[in-house]
């Protein structure tokens, strides 16, 4: 199979559409990460979507639609504070978890009784989204386990020959995957942390959890159970107290032949002068962007990342870190 980019305009959304209503998957970008795209209730479409990445079986897929798609058409909106959530933060990075009415396929939820659902702020992918009209579930359009990709030659690298199209939207600005959160208790409860943070749901809904994932729980929420994000070269992750520790390992890797790389906010530049870097920018919403950027600009540099840590986990570095970390093994 021979795979496309094309430029996003009308005439590349309407032969998405198309390739998606005849059951193909498409790339599609949207602005956290590109997507791998099929229609949400064709069962061969959506099988195709874990064989292609490699995908587990048991690991659930967002369902992406258009800002005046009636949710109520998939899922069953139970909680007002949803209705709440959905005001305030979309179109945008938030995917809510749903009770699923069925609508959307079981292979798409594995087989599970919610659904998490999406409005993507990309006006790109609001195009096709309203073109298809119907649900496009979507995981990131990668290989398993790899680095996510934000650009449609990220897409290119890890499914040529595997899809037919990417549509290529620009860099995504986002840059890490959307906040995931059940909606379906009493209080709004985090299944992956990402650009919407505790603090934003907290300052809509009064209050928020964040899920602890124990072994055997079911998964209702894709970048929860397995290991994610990791480039294709050796990584190791220190925290901003450990420069000297982390300057030690940069040398012991060049005695022995290896390329090696520092990837870390602006700040700490100074703090390795010399030395080859992969900067990610200056504030939390700027190293999400760069953050997947930089992992796979460093894999084809090195043989060796080793990441700084930021020093905190609240608002959007909680996101940042739970990425970095999985991302480092």
């Amino acid at each position: 199979m021979k795979t496309q980019i094309l430029p996003l305009t009308d005439e590349s959304v309407k032969l998405a559409d198309k390739l998606l209503k005849d059951g193909n998957l498409v790339g599609i970008p949207t602005e956290t990460v590109y997507g791998l795209g099929a229609i949400g209730t064709d069962s061969e479409a959506v099988k195709k979507i874990f064989i292609a990445k490699g995908r587990p079986s048991d690991n659930p897929l967002i369902a992406h639609v258009h800002k005046d798609f009636d949710l109520n058409k998939i899922v069953n909106v139970t909680r007002e504070y949803a209705l709440k959530l959905k005001d305030a933060y979309t179109p945008g990075p938030l995917t809510m978890v749903f009770e699923s009415k069925g609508v959307v396929c079981s292979e798409a939820v594995c087989g599970g009784e919610t659904l998490a659902v999406r409005i993507p702020s990309h006006e790109g992918c609001q195009k096709l989204l309203r073109k298809v009209d119907a649900p496009i579930v979507a995981p990131s359009a990668n290989i398993s386990k790899h680095t996510s990709p934000v650009t449609a030659k990220h897409v290119f690298d890890d499914l040529d020959g595997k899809i037919p199209l990417i549509l290529d939207g620009g860099k995504c600005t986002g840059g890490i995957e959307s906040t995931v959160v059940d909606v379906t208790g009493e209080v709004p409860r985090i299944l992956r942390a990402g650009l919407i943070t505790k603090e934003m749901i907290e300052a809509v809904c009064g209050s928020c959890e964040i899920a602890k994932h124990a072994e055997g729980d079911r998964v209702k929420s894709p970048g929860v159970k397995y290991s994610h994000y990791r480039p294709k070269c050796q990584t190791m992750l220190f925290e901003p107290n450990e420069i000297d520790r982390a300057k030690e390992a940069y040398r012991q890797a060049e005695a022995d032949g290896k390329r090696v790389f520092i990837m870390c906010a602006d700040q700490m530049q100074e703090a390795f002068s010399g030395y080859n870097l992969l900067l990610l920018g200056s504030d939390g919403n700027q190293i999400a962007s760069n953050l997947y950027d930089k992992l796979l600009e460093g894999e084809k540099k090195a043989d060796l990342i080793i990441a700084l840590s930021f020093g905190r986990e609240d608002g959007v570095y909680l996101g940042i870190m739970n990425r970095l970390k999985k991302s480092c093994g």
